[in-house]
């Protein structure tokens, strides 16, 4: 495999970060910012085209590994972070238009979101596991910067929550792969390879069943801080409100998945020492318990970001429920919820960003009549509501509905309880979107509408993934589930 294209992917991000960091707040920094997001993605695609054509590789000493699972991840972050760069040239304007922002900040908005990008398809793409938690930490402090930029007292106080809590969080991760390194040094010998994933997954039954248990429950809950499962949740309703709508949109969209992508890498591990059943457990009931405390906890929400992130705590509960769950059809079904979920909260945050911005704040009793405002972003706030709520024919209606089948087969009472915990987040979530969507209001059409193109491509997509996967994206999501889930 050519190497050229990681090198690319990976220092695309970070030479934008320092070229915007250096520039300033210039005129041209959005359209900056929007370039590299593009070539980033251009090289994205490169990666994704050889990997289709010949097949997982190791690069640079064995260093990087990239396979089915990793680079369709890899490719879904480039996209969303390029889209979410188009979205954030208009928003953030009128952010500066309405004093929200100054050079200074702008100019550490769009350093960082590089920065942020590029950590995270480091995290994606190393075969080392330590470095892994190196790029995890490193997301974790670009993205305090990110959620701090207002310098509003409530913003930095949702920054200082995420610090500490997921600070906390990376922690416990770091000494599960302490734990780790112990069970690799007694199965294949100390040394800079032994924290390597390729190896350790080579070697996974000979890896010490005593060791790996506990270092995964630190691992999950490491890493788990960050996909935002309850009861370790409690930072990310706080850091999506308050940061800007384009870093709600790649928190949510994007490092939620980075995220859960560590645990599914440890969780092969742990199946292979101990079996599917103690680290499925584990997933289970993490999933499950997000899920209902999630769905009850949306209907009390009145700041429209919070509501739609403990939409986020929700479907990541999905997800990890259907990875606990295992075998080919669960993972299917996880994948193609991350994918869908990536797609449309995105594009809800994209037009929840828009109408909060025309109505002059996030709290939903003060948001109404989009519809009349602005049909563009009503139309997109709804359609996006009624595609992460699962309504047909969108993506996360086909991945919920063989979720739901799976658990039927194999875990018969998780069902109505997962059931019933999607029917109170239905309504919770109806009951707030409709008037904002309908309800009547005072205000002027806008004289021109907002560009809102990402919006409803990202609802296309999800559109689409209900009615049609495309044979090269399904042929990644089976390799990639028979790898997870055996």
């Amino acid at each position: 495999m050519n190497a050229l294209p990681l090198p690319l992917l990976l220092g695309m991000p970070l030479a934008g970060g320092f070229i915007l960091a250096a520039i300033g707040h210039r005129p041209r920094a959005p359209e900056w910012n929007a370039a590299f997001s593009l070539g980033t993605l251009l090289a994205a695609a490169w990666l994704t085209v050889q990997i289709v054509e010949s097949g997982p590789r190791t690069v640079f000493a064995q260093q990087f590994f990239i396979d089915p699972l990793n680079v369709f991840l890899v490719a879904l972050t480039a996209f969303v972070a390029f889209t979410t760069a188009l979205f954030s040239r208009a928003y953030m304007r009128v952010e500066v238009g309405h004093g929200r922002m100054t050079a200074a900040r702008m100019r550490l908005y769009h350093s960082m979101y590089q920065f942020f990008c590029f950590t995270m398809l480091l995290a994606l793409t190393t075969n080392n596991l330590g470095i892994l938690w190196v790029a995890m930490e490193a997301a974790t402090l670009t993205t305090v910067l990110l959620v701090s930029v207002y310098r509003t007292p409530a913003s930095l106080e949702a920054a200082w929550k995420y610090f500490i809590l997921c600070g906390v969080g990376i922690a416990q991760a770091l000494f599960g792969t302490i734990l780790l390194y112990l069970a690799a040094d007694r199965a294949i010998g100390a040394g800079g390879d032994a924290l390597l994933w390729t190896h350790l997954a080579a070697a996974k039954h000979m890896l010490q069943p005593t060791i790996i248990s506990l270092a995964f429950v630190f691992l999950l809950l490491g890493y788990g801080t960050k996909v935002g499962l309850v009861p370790l949740h409690n930072w990310l309703p706080d850091a999506h409100a308050e940061g800007p709508t384009p870093i709600s949109a790649v928190l949510s969209g994007l490092l939620l998945n980075v995220a859960l992508y560590a645990v599914l890498r440890c969780k092969v591990l742990a199946d292979g020492a101990l079996g599917p059943g103690y680290a499925g457990g584990l997933l289970i009931g993490f999933g499950l318990l997000s899920v209902v405390v999630a769905a009850l906890l949306l209907s009390r929400q009145k700041d429209v970001k919070r509501m739609f992130a403990y939409s986020s705590i929700e479907h990541m509960g999905m997800m990890t429920f259907a990875f606990g769950l295992g075998g080919p059809v669960a993972t299917f079904a996880g994948l193609l919820h991350m994918t869908a979920h990536s797609l449309v909260k995105s594009a809800i945050f994209f037009a929840a960003g828009h109408g909060a911005q025309k109505t002059g704040g996030q709290l939903m009793e003060d948001i109404r009549g989009l519809m009349t405002v602005s049909p563009t972003v009503g139309w997109g706030l709804l359609l996006g509501s009624l595609a992460i709520l699962g309504m047909p024919p969108f993506g996360i209606f086909a991945s919920e509905f063989l979720i739901l089948t799976t658990a039927m087969h194999e875990l018969p009472w998780t069902a109505p309880v997962l059931l019933a915990a999607l029917g109170v987040a239905f309504a919770a979530v109806l009951r707030r979107v409709l008037p904002m969507v309908f309800g009547a209001t005072s205000a002027r059409r806008l004289a021109h509408a907002p560009a809102l193109l990402p919006v409803f491509v990202h609802l296309g997509l999800g559109f689409m993934l209900g009615l049609y996967i495309p044979p090269y994206l399904e042929q990644w999501y089976g390799q990639a589930a028979r790898m997870i889930g055996g």
